[in-house]
């Protein structure tokens, strides 16, 4: 048996869990602070613990930038009262939050975040058929959120369920649609190898940019993010799906749309923006040392929280769709737009050869 390789996976798996939560926390902090700045407000600038305090000159700018606002949230959560409405569907009540933060996690599991450490490499699991993967476990994200809204034995999370239901099948077929030509001009399943492509070809987005745009929209409508926040829509239905829900369980819905939001930039990093790779310097070959290890999972790290900033940018500058207009965009526009983009992509990459 290979204990060094069994005691490396587990490291990886908890430092990668460790890290996309830790992601999750801080990215709601970020949401908080772009929209002060975009409102003209101040935004989280008074938690800090009271050793702080005492800190010259770094304690106070930490406080101000609130950087221990999540670790305050957190603690918030585990100590609140966790109530069960009475005229719930108990055991699915607290199944469902459990079901929709395991799928972010398992996803992440197949993106390589760095190209190798020694004789390891960055990825937990390199799958051959890892966007295949990719897609089985993201579609299994709506159970969480239709059985949440089941269970309440409410009306709003009821319709909360439903739309998400509608939301996230329609949205799918598209987005898996735009990945096809990424692996028609990559030739080749495995995400680590459609980064090595990048190497030495360039970014996939010069290539395909209508996969991209088709992508980062519909996965605006898979993390139920504005424009696309219909299953949640508090000015509509309160809060959708989660509104009986309190305590760490509310807290698992939030951290899993997070959660989502992150393993999904790190999707579009890996398949259109060279993932752990930047074209200059050496950062895009294979690690030969400890230092351009971490540089590569670092330059990874920023690429996501880049296209995080333009998920919570978009929330605070667009209105929210109509649901017949969500619905129409995805069926009437998305689908035929993606199935030309297939026919075009082929018919270039068939004239090339």
């Amino acid at each position: 048996m290979d204990w060094y390789f069994i005691i490396f996976s587990v490291v990886k798996i908890a430092l990668v869990i460790g890290v996309l939560h830790a992601i999750a926390a801080y990215a709601v902090l970020a949401e908080r602070k772009i929209s002060a700045w975009i409102q003209d407000r101040v935004g989280p600038n008074r938690v800090a613990p009271p050793f702080v305090k005492y800190i010259p000159v770094l304690g106070p700018i930490l406080t101000r930038w609130g950087i221990f606002q999540p670790l305050a949230d957190g603690l918030k959560f585990m100590l609140k009262e966790d109530f069960t409405p009475a005229g719930v569907r108990k055991m699915y009540f607290w199944l469902a939050p459990a079901l929709a933060i395991i799928p972010s996690m398992l996803v992440i599991a197949v993106i390589p975040f760095g190209s190798q450490m020694g004789h390891q490499k960055m990825v937990i699991a390199d799958l051959n058929v890892g966007i295949l993967y990719t897609f089985g476990i993201v579609s299994l994200g709506v159970y969480g959120i239709v059985l949440a809204g089941y269970a309440a034995n409410s009306k709003y999370p009821f319709l909360g369920g439903i739309r998400s239901s509608a939301q996230m099948i329609s949205y799918e077929i598209s987005m898996g649609m735009s990945v096809i030509p990424v692996f028609l001009i990559a030739g080749n399943l495995n995400l680590s190898q459609v980064i090595t492509w990048q190497t030495t070809h360039g970014w996939l987005v010069m290539y395909a940019p209508l996969s991209f745009i088709i992508f980062i929209v519909a996965s605006f409508a898979e993390t139920n993010r504005t424009p696309f926040d219909l299953p949640e829509a508090e000015t509509e239905l309160v809060g959708g799906y989660h509104t009986e829900y309190s305590s760490m369980k509310f807290a698992l819905f939030f951290l899993a749309e997070y959660s989502n939001m992150t393993a999904t930039a790190g999707m579009m990093v890996t398949l259109f923006f060279g993932g752990w790779t930047l074209p200059f310097c050496g950062l895009d070959q294979p690690a030969t040392s400890l230092g351009i290890g971490l540089a590569q999972i670092l330059i990874f790290l920023v690429k996501i929280c880049v296209l995080l900033t333009v998920f919570i940018w978009v929330r605070w500058m667009f209105p929210r769709f109509r649901y017949d207009q969500l619905m129409d965009l995805g069926w009437r526009r998305f689908v035929p737009l993606a199935l030309v983009n297939i026919l075009i992509t082929a018919v270039w990459l068939w004239i090339r050869s």
